[in-house]
C-alpha cells in the first residue's frame, strides 16, 4: 500500500467537546486497561494462573458455559476462549461436560483444582480491591461501572 501525498489526504473532519472527550476517555481507558492487566498478572499468580485462565476461569465459577457464552460474558473472542479452555482442562483446572440443550457445544466447567486457585487469589484481590476501591469510593466507582454499561451497550449497537 503507497501512502498518497499529505496535501491529497482529505480534511479531518470537526471534532465536538463531546468527541474530543470520548477520545480522551479512549486513551485513559488505555491506560487503565494496562495497569488493571499488570495487577490481575500479579493477583492471578497467586493461584499459580494467568490472568487469562482467570478470566476464563471466572466465566464459569457460577454454573458451566460453552465457548461462545463464556466469550461473550467475558469480553473475550471464541477463538481465544477455546486456546485457554484447552490448558485448563490439560491442567486439571476445568473439564468439559455433556451439553443436554445442544449435543456438539460441550459445557466448561471449573473443576475442584480451579475453584482453589480462584480461591487462593481471592485472597489477595479482596484486599486490593479494597485498597484501590477506598481511595476512589463506592459511589464514584458505582458511577463510572454505570457509565462503561452504556458505553458498552453504544458500543454493541454501533454496526458502522
Amino acid at each position: 500500500m503507497s501512502t498518497p501525498r499529505r496535501e491529497t489526504w482529505p480534511a479531518h473532519p470537526p471534532v465536538s467537546a463531546t468527541g474530543t472527550e470520548m477520545t480522551e476517555l479512549v486513551l485513559e481507558t488505555f491506560r487503565l486497561n494496562a495497569h488493571l492487566m499488570d495487577a490481575a498478572q500479579r493477583l492471578a499468580a497467586e493461584g499459580d494462573i494467568t490472568a487469562a485462565w482467570w478470566q476464563v476461569l471466572g466465566g464459569v465459577l457460577d454454573e458451566p458455559r460453552t465457548l461462545p457464552e463464556i466469550g461473550r460474558r467475558m469480553g473475550v473472542s471464541r477463538q481465544a476462549v477455546r486456546r485457554i479452555a484447552e490448558l485448563l482442562v490439560e491442567r486439571g483446572l476445568a473439564e468439559y461436560r455433556p451439553n443436554p440443550a445442544h449435543r456438539r457445544a460441550q459445557l466448561l466447567a471449573c473443576t475442584e483444582a480451579g475453584y482453589w486457585a480462584i480461591r487462593q487469589i481471592s485472597l489477595a484481590q479482596a484486599p486490593w480491591a479494597e485498597r484501590i476501591g477506598a481511595s476512589v469510593g463506592a459511589e464514584e466507582l458505582r458511577a463510572a461501572r454505570e457509565t462503561m454499561g452504556r458505553l458498552v451497550a453504544a458500543l454493541d449497537g454501533d454496526t458502522q
